[in-house]
């Protein structure tokens, strides 16, 4: 795991129950107050508070956000890799990457992905739910198609796009994490993160990987400083927070960079 990076803090839009010029307001601010990354969710429907309230499609909305944003990096936390063809995802996220670079720079997308969970989704957009073991092979399968289409886009990605895997089971996602991730996020408590860590490295050793580069993240909504302590200690460098609307409370978000700042030397 990579300890001698920065601490960086990513704020997950939450994109329900809110208008979409509350969102695009949300992103400017976020960007202007040096936040990282802006990530939103891959869901039709609410996960939370009224089931029928307002609700806004995940990828449409980061090409947008590549094209508003300057500086910020940017994904969903997570895709659900069970809603689109493996090849396609791999095209729509070479096109975000191409729209999001600015001037000479490369592009800022993180391609966040998992295996997907929420049942309703599934049924109403007419997606086979399957079990949790066959959406992970599923999940195993799109990877590989979602790298060799990326090797042979015309043009080409700016950028090696970082993948980012979400999850923690021992059996098939941390294995994926050892194959493929460049970013392993979970919501795993401090006294947990060091097995996981093991079982990553045990993971790797089998696929012939390394994964000394790898960077840990992880969640701090409704978690305080002293988790958010632990977790560092443990080696986790990339911190996110969910971030609910309508009525978002930045003085949060400020408290976090601070304490980002503090633990960068700043």
């Amino acid at each position: 795991m990579l300890l001698d990076t920065p601490v960086r803090l990513g704020v997950q839009l939450h994109p329900q129950h809110v208008t979409y010029p509350q969102i695009r307001d949300a992103v400017l601010r976020l960007e202007d107050m040096g936040v990282d990354i802006l990530f939103n969710w891959d869901h039709f429907f609410p996960l939370s508070g009224d089931p029928e309230g307002l609700h806004f499609e995940g990828w449409t909305m980061l090409a947008a956000w590549a094209e508003q944003t300057e500086r910020v990096e940017f994904g969903a936390l997570v895709n659900c890799n069970s809603y689109r063809n493996p090849d396609l995802q791999a095209d729509m996220a070479r096109t975000i990457d191409h729209i999001s670079a600015k001037g000479d720079g490369p592009g800022r997308f993180i391609f966040g992905t998992g295996s997907g969970w929420f049942e309703r989704d599934y049924e109403e957009y007419g997606y086979e739910f399957g079990t949790v073991g066959s959406r992970l092979d599923d999940l195993a399968a799109g990877l590989k198609r979602i790298e060799k289409r990326w090797d042979v886009l015309n043009p080409e990605p700016t950028r090696d796009i970082p993948i980012l895997i979400g999850g923690a089971g021992e059996q098939k996602t941390l294995r994926l994490v050892a194959r493929h991730a460049d970013i392993w996020h979970s919501f795993v408590r401090p006294d947990g993160l060091a097995h996981k860590l093991d079982v990553i490295e045990r993971w790797a050793e089998k696929e012939e990987r390394d994964t000394s580069d790898l960077v840990v993240s992880n969640e701090l909504q409704r978690r305080g400083v002293e988790t958010a302590d632990a977790l560092y200690d443990g080696g986790t460098r990339l911190f996110t927070l969910g971030f609910d609307g309508p009525d978002y409370d930045f003085g949060i978000v400020q408290g976090w960079l601070d304490w980002r700042d503090a633990k960068n030397g700043g």
